[in-house]
């Protein structure tokens, strides 16, 4: 099975309500939709994700794509890692593994997808075989002041989810507002943190004593991520968990937090790792250590949820709370399956590929936006 043809459409999917946290606040996600096309008519489709711009990822994919056209859908591996050496980092800018990740994860993904429906079989099976039924996912809570964060974590609640998940590192006071709101609404939920590099290191550490009495299951990546383990060894006394986020692209990265002891977790993307492949030996590095992997969500569609859905089920150290992001969007991409989680809960899509069907009329949406605003943050 050959690559006839690779299409890219950039698109603009804006959010329901501002979307507030340490860096500010954004108001959509950019992706770009990535779509394999075969010579024996098969499509696989996925998406790429977010950069500073889209027209730096969309360069580099159009730069890329020639390397893939007649050859097969099965050397994926082999065609990227052979573009980065020969079209990417032959060109100085070698040190640049997580631009070039999130640009060609689409290309990656894609081809599995397409594998699947050719043979007719979900992804996991691809991969070697599912080891979950289902997939759990926390509850993402929304919201600007610690009075409208409170209301939509009792929501949460309401609908079942076991596990909180707030965004902090804006600010003492109202960070610490922020998490006492919540917790008098959702007193028994598991409670994380995330702080997106807000802090320094004296500040993590009053920060976190502080944030003691309210029962924080995990903290994650409170400082800044370019200190690597370092700078989480630095807090480790504070004596609460620490997840590693920004800290880890490459799964030599997973590999020196985990023999450092520097996380009690990983977090971790599908697109920061270029794709299945590399998310899957991150994992396994993990697992080694006994540590848990969590799918990462970043500014992204629910394309990206069946396809977290399909990959994670095949590790076994995966998380039992998740992120997916598909929920905050005005306009979901995908048509079917439904993936509101029930409980926290999404099953395993048994269907060839990852499973989904695309709402074509949303994607043109979505194009029309990005070809009307072309920015993602505010003017």
């Amino acid at each position: 099975m050959k690559i006839t043809k690779i299409r890219t459409t950039p698109l603009l999917c804006k959010f329901k309500q501002d979307y507030h946290w340490a860096d500010g606040v954004t108001l959509s996600s950019p992706v770009v939709l990535i779509e394999v096309e075969t010579d024996e008519g098969v499509v696989g489709i996925a998406e790429s994700g977010v950069g500073p711009t889209i027209e730096p990822m969309l360069a580099i994919l159009h730069d890329a794509i020639p390397h893939f056209i007649g050859k097969s859908v099965f050397d994926g591996n082999k065609l990227i890692w052979d573009y980065f050496r020969s079209g990417f980092k032959a060109r100085g800018v070698g040190s640049q593994y997580r631009l070039f990740s999130r640009t060609m994860s689409g290309i990656e993904l894609a081809l599995w997808d397409a594998i699947g429906k050719c043979i007719g079989q979900p992804v996991y099976n691809v991969l070697g075989g599912a080891l979950h039924e289902k997939i759990g996912y926390f509850g993402f809570v929304q919201g600007d002041r610690p009075e409208e964060l409170a209301a939509h974590a009792a929501q949460l609640v309401q609908e079942g989810y076991p596990v909180l998940y707030v965004k902090l590192g804006r600010g003492d006071a109202l960070d610490l507002a922020i998490v006492k709101a919540i917790r008098q609404v959702a007193p028994d939920v598991r409670l994380r943190l995330d702080a997106n590099e807000a802090w320094d290191t004296l500040r993590a550490l009053r920060m976190l004593e502080k944030l003691k009495p309210y029962d924080i299951e995990i903290m994650e990546q409170p400082v800044p991520g370019v200190g690597g383990s370092e700078a989480l060894l630095r807090i480790r006394s504070a004596g609460v968990p620490l997840s590693a986020d920004q800290s880890v692209y490459l799964p030599e990265e997973v590999f020196e937090m985990c023999r450092t002891r520097a996380a009690d977790a990983i977090v971790l993307g599908l697109h920061e790792t270029c794709g299945a492949l590399r998310w899957r030996k991150a994992a396994a590095i993990a697992e080694a250590a006994n540590v848990r992997i969590n799918i990462h969500g970043i500014f992204e569609t629910g394309i990206t949820t069946c396809i977290g859905n399909q990959v994670g089920a095949t590790v076994p150290n995966l998380d039992d709370a998740n992120q997916i992001m598909w929920q905050l969007l005005e306009e979901d991409l995908i048509e079917s399956p439904s993936l509101t989680p029930v409980n926290g809960f999404l099953p395993v899509s048994k269907k060839p590929g990852y499973g989904f069907e695309l709402n074509r009329d949303a994607v043109a949406r979505a194009h029309e936006e990005y070809l009307k605003r072309r920015t993602w943050a505010p003017v």
